[in-house]
């Protein structure tokens, strides 16, 4: 049964009204110091991860295996302190990477 708890962070929801409020204008978002931790090579991984991809749809764009695109996206989740991949795609959308 529903709690009645928000599905989206709060500042997201913030965020999101005041852009429609005015005129879908440009969201500006610090970087966050942790992205520098990572390579080029991960915050790639770490877009197509937010878009939805697969370790093997990341792997056949990058030309390698498949156990070395998991291998990649467990590096930059452990750089970032994320969890999982639902994070990575939070994190990827609360920070405006995409």
């Amino acid at each position: 049964m529903a709690r009645g708890d928000a599905l989206i962070d709060p500042s997201v929801t913030r965020r999101l009204v005041t852009r429609f409020a005015n005129g879908l204008a440009p969201v500006t978002v610090d970087k966050p110091p942790a992205l520098d931790r990572l390579t080029t090579l991960e915050r790639e991984i770490l877009l197509d991860v937010a878009r939805g991809h697969s370790n093997a749809e990341i792997a056949k764009r990058l030309y390698v295996g498949e156990q070395t695109a998991k291998t990649h996206v467990s590096h930059l989740l452990t750089k970032l302190g994320l969890r999982d991949r639902v994070q990575a795609v939070i994190y990827a959308y609360e920070n405006a990477l995409l």
